[in-house]
């Protein structure tokens, strides 16, 4: 166990945090899911940081370090779709938490036949999180999405990031499609 691997896991700790905070019957719950998420979003790009720079990438943290990430916007995303109840805001964000179960089953397959240095995470793919994390924080900061510049602000920003969704999920079919062509395709 070394301060990466225990920053991912501080990360997957907070998701149960998140969720009771956002259903707390008080007026600072909006305010404090948002600093929290914010708080979990930061650890993700620091313990990639920290694994790299003091050489303490570890498989356990190769492993989780996605699946928090992948949990912790999943269930953020399932929170502000009930929250807003609006199809404004379900359809991208069941278009991002499509994406990363698609992506991740094909991260899943390329590494079993070994190719998944073919599916690296892109620059577009980092892009992407980051506009994510901050559409996230931003919606779950806001008393309503059309309500205020917060609120529009997050969708604004979720749009972008469902955009850039498609758009590396793209990049990462593109990559795979020599090994998933039908066989004798050409």
């Amino acid at each position: 166990m070394n301060i990466p691997n225990i920053l991912t896991l501080i990360r997957l700790l907070l998701i149960p945090v998140i969720v009771v905070v956002i259903y707390l019957p008080f007026s600072w719950t909006n305010l404090a899911s948002a600093a929290i998420f914010m708080v979990a979003s930061f650890t993700d790009w620091f313990d990639g940081y920290l694994a790299r720079r003091l050489n303490q990438t570890t498989p356990f943290g190769a492993f989780l370090d996605p699946v928090a990430d992948k949990l912790m916007v999943a269930v953020a995303l399932a929170t502000l779709i009930e929250k807003f109840d609006s199809p404004l805001l379900t359809i991208p964000a069941l278009i991002i938490i499509g994406r990363e179960i698609m992506i991740s089953a094909l991260r899943e397959w390329m590494a079993e036949i070994g190719k998944r240095t073919s599916v690296a995470v892109s620059f577009i793919g980092k892009m992407k999180t980051m506009m994510q994390m901050g559409a996230i924080t931003l919606l779950l900061w806001a008393p309503g999405f059309a309500d205020s510049l917060v609120g529009m602000s997050g969708m604004v920003l979720l749009y972008v990031a469902a955009i850039l969704t498609l758009w590396s999920m793209v990049v990462y079919l593109k990559a795979a499609w020599p090994e998933l062509k039908p066989f004798g395709a050409k």
